[in-house]
């Protein structure tokens, strides 16, 4: 029986690599659901192709342009952010592949563990927002999360058919575009350099993301609550080849690593088939051209980012929220050209500094402060 799949985030980079597995596995994989969040176009042409039971686009004003495009086609057309978590709750689809950007997966995460249904998580913002509620919900409803970050792909295949308990995590980092660019320098960083990563092909927002280490420090905060590891048992090391995707210490001392080549489609296919192994059809990697891998310490003064996100994992409650929703404006802000670079970790700590904390919130109590910090890191601008 093929698996349908429920395509969060269909035209970003991870819903076009997801789409690439399935349709190279039609075998396998059929797409119940698309959703995209602006662009019509192109979610219309892959909702031609793959003949979706639904589609939905986020963005309200697009629904009429997209509902032409498909009126003469079987398939449903919806709008707005609650017709996502809508789709999700929907029994059309056996697993969601969560490939949105940002704090929009939350909600559609939380729905999809709810129902008892599989979870292939791209999305970090999840659980780096709600992290607790998610988990939570996972257990008491038998909902698998698959991770399809590289990083904790690589963490999930090292712990498999492990019975003792991890000593350690390692996450790796390639330090991104400017690893060898002094401090003094960042000051004068432009978006199109933020965005030449040197080995992922990614979407803007987790470029600049990768070359500030927000991303990275969003990834042990999501390492801690997929593994149940505490923040002193998480670290992150800098690997400029991508080939050693994360690294798993155990008591005895030995370490297993999960290598290959820096393609998402090994990661996503692994989430949609695990525990089977079938052929991706991607490039291999050869040790014999590429036999120097080396390793170093995270600069903590040049990227503060990393340190910011693990105080907040320590200090939980609605800390990691708010140093979401203030990066995720601060990026936007980047991007457009309004702020510099430095600014972006800037108003990062003024936002932790002066938004109202929650210890133990609720769902509503991070959607409270997710508008909040918006607001604020707003009118900072």
């Amino acid at each position: 029986m093929k698996q349908r799949i429920a395509l969060l985030g269909s035209t970003g980079s991870i819903g076009l690599q997801t789409l690439d597995i399935a349709r190279a596995r039609s075998d396998r994989f059929e797409i119940a659901v698309l959703t995209a969040g602006t662009n019509w176009q192109r979610l219309a042409e892959q909702a031609a192709e793959f003949l979706p039971d639904a589609v939905v686009i986020a963005d309200e004003q697009w629904y009429a342009p997209l509902r032409e495009a498909l009126a003469h086609l079987p398939i449903k057309v919806y709008a707005g952010a609650e017709a996502i978590v809508q789709v999700v709750r929907g029994g059309s689809a056996d697993v969601i592949v969560n490939a949105l950007v940002g704090y929009a997966g939350m909600m559609p995460s939380l729905a999809a563990v709810e129902t008892g249904k599989k979870l292939a998580l791209a999305n970090k913002e999840s659980l780096v927002i709600a992290g607790r509620q998610i988990i939570d919900a996972a257990e008491r409803n038998r909902a698998a999360i698959l991770p399809i970050d590289s990083e904790h792909s690589a963490i999930f295949q090292s712990l498999v058919g492990e019975v003792s308990p991890a000593r350690r995590l390692i996450l790796t980092a390639s330090g991104g575009p400017f690893l060898r660019t002094p401090k003094d320098r960042l000051c004068e960083v432009t978006v199109e350099q933020a965005l030449r990563h040197p080995n992922w092909s990614m979407g803007a927002k987790i470029t600049v993301d990768s070359s500030t280490l927000v991303n990275k420090g969003f990834e042990v905060i999501e390492a801690h609550w997929l593994f149940g590891l505490p923040a002193e048992k998480i670290d992150v090391l800098v690997h400029p080849q991508s080939v050693v995707h994360s690294m798993v210490e155990f008591e005895d001392g030995a370490i297993k690593a999960q290598l290959g080549t820096p393609d998402m489609r090994l990661p996503i296919q692994y989430a949609l088939t695990f525990p089977e192994r079938p052929d991706y059809g991607g490039a291999r990697f050869d040790f014999a051209r590429s036999s120097t891998l080396t390793f170093e310490e995270v600069d903590d003064d040049k990227f503060p980012a990393l340190g910011i996100a693990y105080e907040c994992l320590r200090r939980g409650g609605t800390a990691p929220c708010t140093m979401n929703a203030a990066n995720e404006v601060a990026v936007a802000a980047f991007l457009q050209g309004r702020i510099g670079y430095n600014d972006i970790v800037r108003l990062i700590e003024r936002a932790l500094e002066k938004a109202d904390f929650a210890p133990s919130p609720s769902v509503d109590d991070y959607i409270a402060c997710d508008r909040e910090v918006r607001a604020m890191v707003s009118a900072m601008l």
